[in-house]
């Protein structure tokens, strides 16, 4: 649609009484050296049984003695070790309620590129109503919640993604349940004393987890011994200074540059952005605004890239000024012949327009949306200049995305849009999957990718109007929603169960949807999602004529989609 214008204290714990380790440039004393023989500066808790600090409690969860093999029991950790590689690292930071987990949490996995969950999203209705009611749960009432951390835990090893975690993790055998398997897991501990704690909770509002609830943790609590290597950090200060400070000791080795000094490795898609509303959590990285991650309640809806590599096949990019192919990269505007650089050389075509590989600028930011830009300068082969916006933002709808560009410059423009997502639903392969398409007619094309015609849908292989698996048809089509503004048109991506599934909403600026099932992509990516990309114009419209917009000084095209999961009754 076009409009017109108008200094952190981080603690590394000993394993052996006495010993002193260094963090930055400052030596530290062990908190939990000489423990017979003092009391350390933060107040030691008993336990409820009354046990002599750092005793460990038995019960029907009791882990192992210090010194016992965490590394067996569960295969998640032992698979990278028998293939030889290095595991992703995974940090579990406990702590109290009150004591900013989720904050940190949250605050060091954005810092990091890393997945995140707060482990209170794990608990049942019935275990959140129970607290909320101020009864404190039971050994046998967290058995189910730890195994689906750890269930979340074991997702995140076999899908190589680092990730965080925040979990209370009250006593020794919680902790020995979520490590036990996983040599990867780093324990990272933020301590405060009960007063400041107790002060931050009588302060907080609108979580579950009551007030009145604290002395019952703190009855529990099991601070991490020395045999369990925690990262002991004082919560006393901004969380920024200690996620900075866990950053710093979190964070894989540096690698050796050419020069032989030492580099931090460098995400190759630049910083990572993270969304995060009621269950939902989506990425965006610096490099082209693409979107690069979308889960629902901890289930992957997209087919995208890891933090630590490069984006491959076009994944989550945002395709401006011009989606799709330009046939030759040649076009004719305003009576000059303009000629792009060939950037699909193998087929003769100007591929996916200009913003894919440039960094963008992060505008504004919430917990639940942001907002990144730049601006198309004049270039061979598009002499224009557009202020492009994207909006990412999550709510009750799901995932909203807004694309704005504005002309800048002094004459008119051509323009076209669209975005390049590859959806999953968790299946090996696509083949499986329920498709609807709500179209009347494909554009036909040849072996560039360059329009030839159109052809209606009735009773063609393509014809995904109503709802059937896509089987083994190859696709790489664009479709014509053959609409007029203000309405809003829906592809549906179904599981073969029926259980669940994702819908595309195609909403303002939206004409044409291409869907694309990988088959011309690298042989381990072929077939594993599918891309649903809405288009305000078809391939080669540049050349061709119908579609592509024509922005004067000053006018703004907005397109608009989204996703939405759902389930079945």
């Amino acid at each position: 649609m076009r409009h017109r214008a108008g200094g952190p204290r981080l603690e590394v714990p000993a394993t052996r009484a006495g010993d002193l380790r260094r963090t930055g440039h400052v030596m530290r004393r062990n908190p939990y050296d000489e423990r017979a023989n003092r009391t350390p500066r933060h107040e030691r808790r008993r336990t409820a049984a009354g046990a002599a600090p750092g005793t460990r409690r038995t019960g029907p969860a009791q882990g192992p003695r210090p010194g016992e093999d965490l590394t067996s029991g569960s295969p998640a950790g032992a698979a990278d070790a028998a293939a030889g590689e290095s595991p992703s690292p995974l940090a579990l930071i406990v702590g109290m309620s009150g004591s900013g987990k989720t904050t940190v949490g949250r605050l060091l996995a954005e810092r990091l590129g890393w997945s995140y969950r707060d482990a209170d999203e794990f608990h049942s209705p019935a275990a959140r109503a129970a607290m909320s009611a101020g009864q404190a749960l039971t050994d046998t009432d967290r058995d189910p919640w730890l195994n689906a951390v750890s269930a979340w835990l074991d997702h995140e090893i076999a899908a190589h993604r680092p990730a965080v975690v925040t979990c209370s993790a009250l006593k020794r055998a919680y902790r020995d349940r979520l490590r036990r398997g996983r040599p990867q897991v780093r324990l990272v501990y933020l301590h405060g004393t009960p007063e400041l704690i107790r002060s931050r909770l009588a302060a907080r509002r609108g979580h579950f987890f009551p007030a009145a609830l604290l002395e019952s943790q703190i009855a529990a609590f099991e601070e991490p011994e020395p045999d369990e290597h925690p990262l002991v950090v004082e919560i006393d200060q901004p969380p920024e200074a200690i996620v900075a400070e866990l950053a710093s000791s979190l964070q894989p080795a540096p690698v050796r540059g050419s020069a032989g000094g030492e580099a931090a490795p460098v995400s190759p898609t630049g910083e990572q952005w993270t969304l995060r509303w009621e269950g939902q959590t989506a990425v965006v990285v610096q490099l082209g605004a693409a979107l690069r991650q979308y889960e629902v309640d901890g289930r992957a809806l997209l087919d995208g890239f890891a933090a630590d590599t490069p984006l491959t096949g076009g994944r989550g990019q945002l395709l401006v000024p011009w989606p799709n192919r330009i046939g030759d990269g040649r076009y004719r505007f305003a009576g000059a012949d303009l000629q792009l650089p060939l950037t699909e050389p193998e087929n003769g075509n100007a591929i996916h327009g200009l913003v894919r590989w440039v960094p963008w600028r992060l505008l504004d930011r919430s917990e639940e949306s942001l907002r990144a830009g730049t601006v198309i300068r004049p270039q061979p082969g598009y002499p224009f200049s557009l202020d492009v916006t994207a909006e990412y933002r999550l709510g009750p709808a799901g995932l909203d995305v807004t694309i704005s560009a504005a002309n800048v410059g002094n004459g008119p423009a051509p323009y076209g849009v669209g975005q390049h997502p590859y959806l999953t639903l968790g299946t090996d392969v696509v083949d499986t999957l329920v498709l609807t398409v709500p179209a009347r007619e494909r554009v036909l094309t040849d072996d560039r990718g360059l329009p030839t015609g159109r052809e209606p849908l009735e009773g063609s292989a393509f014809d995904f109007r109503t709802a059937r698996p896509i089987g083994a048809t190859r696709l790489d089509t664009a479709f014509s929603l053959d609409r007029v503004d203000g309405d809003s048109d829906v592809v549906r991506l179904a599981h073969p169960s029926g259980a669940h599934g994702l819908d595309v909403r195609l909403g303002e600026g939206v004409r044409y949807v291409q869907i694309y099932t990988g088959d011309t992509l690298a042989a381990a990516e072929r077939r594993r999602g599918v891309a649903v990309e809405p288009m305000s114009c078809p391939p080669d419209a540049f050349r061709s004529g119908p579609g592509a917009e024509v922005l004067n000084r000053g006018d703004t095209h907005v397109l608009r989609w989204g996703l939405t999961a759902w389930q079945s009754a």
